[in-house]
């Protein structure tokens, strides 16, 4: 199955995503609490998927999104932000994510979008 990478700030919501997807047969890889960590991860653990908050500190999510595909411009990269409002779906898009989800979210939410990759 899938191997993820989890991008977030808050310890509780990686915590979250990462039972969820274990539970319905990903592989959680990796972690990472910013973007920066985020990169670095993203060289050393080759995920199939990140799942990429947008707010944290040192690096947002959008930039992070940006770097990594630059990196790797077959990257995919989900949104998982409560920042739902349609600038930052577009920035998101833009910026080379292939889904935006929506927090709080529901696991056959997540799971349909993750699945349709």
């Amino acid at each position: 199955m899938s191997k993820v990478l989890i991008v977030d700030d808050a310890a509780f919501m990686r915590t979250s995503l990462k039972l969820m997807l274990e539970r319905n047969g990903f592989t959680v890889v990796g972690e990472a609490e910013n973007g920066s960590v985020a990169i670095q991860k993203y060289g050393e653990l080759s995920p199939d998927i990140v799942t990429m908050d947008i707010t944290m500190p040192l690096l947002d999510g959008i930039e992070a999104t940006k770097k990594i595909r630059e990196i790797d411009p077959k990257a995919v990269i989900i949104i998982v932000s409560a920042m739902g409002q349609e600038a930052w779906v577009k920035d998101a898009v833009l910026a080379g994510a292939k889904n935006f989800i929506v927090k709080p979210f529901k696991e056959d939410h997540v799971l349909k979008v993750l699945n349709s990759i």
